[in-house]
């Protein structure tokens, strides 16, 4: 009788302690083609403070592996210290979730030229960010003339590259909200109110809010667009 309630309870402690739930687990993998030597980072914002989950050093082979659960899809980061003293270009960001995801690249350019594979939410996540790298691009390319000394323009030229300027911004804007209108069905919706345009008007994050599908308004980035809501409804 002991011996059986010995593997009885054994049995209880294999199951307790089986791992990772697949459903929720997320297998990062890949190779940084190049690199020979540094740390590589699994990191990601739980609440404000950007965190290192796991972490892997290289040494000769670029190749590396990371998992961890997760309840859904959100914004993970990839960080390569390169132990050079640079950090920049360093972080390639992208929308992680269950099941695996591939992450090809280049030790000399890490974060430009990252093949990533296995997300749905990270590839229309990269949509959203090639258009709204243009409207960026073309902000900065006003900024520059307007601030160039070797550009002799008068008070009207400059109100004028202002203005241009405020409407390149609000077609930014535009984009952004109608791209998560356009994707409700997607936490990438209450991501982009959220993190992207969330001072725009209210609103529209109202109707982004109130017309996420049950699941998303779930989502990590659901409760903080419910949470961001509350918080300008009681201010304004």
């Amino acid at each position: 009788m002991k011996r059986v309630l010995y593997v009885f309870i054994l049995i209880l402690t294999i199951i307790g302690c089986g791992g990772n739930d697949p459903a929720k687990t997320m297998n990062v993998s890949g190779v940084v083609k190049g690199l020979k030597k540094g740390t590589l980072y699994l990191q990601h914002i739980p609440d404000s403070t950007l965190i290192a989950i796991d972490s892997l050093e290289v040494n000769g082979d670029g190749s590396f592996t990371f998992q961890t659960e997760l309840d859904g899809p959100e914004i993970f980061y990839l960080y390569l210290n390169k132990k050079d003293n640079n950090t920049i270009n360093d972080r390639i960001t992208f929308f992680g979730e269950p099941g695996q995801i591939t992450i090809n690249t280049a030790w000399n350019t890490f974060d430009t030229q990252a093949e990533i594979k296995g997300s749905e939410t990270n590839d229309k996540f990269l949509q959203y960010l090639r258009t709204m790298s243009q409207f960026n691009k073309k902000n900065l390319e006003l900024m520059r003339a307007s601030i160039d000394p070797q550009n002799q323009i008068d008070s009207i030229q400059l109100d004028s590259l202002q203005t241009l300027s405020t409407r390149n911004i609000q077609k930014g804007y535009a984009f952004a909200l109608n791209f998560a209108l356009n994707n409700l069905d997607s936490p990438l919706a209450p991501y982009i109110a959220v993190n992207e345009v969330s001072d725009a008007n209210i609103k529209y994050l109202d109707s982004i809010h109130n017309s996420m599908t049950p699941e998303v308004a779930k989502s990590k980035y659901g409760v903080r667009l419910t949470k961001l809501l509350q918080e300008r409804k009681n201010v304004e």
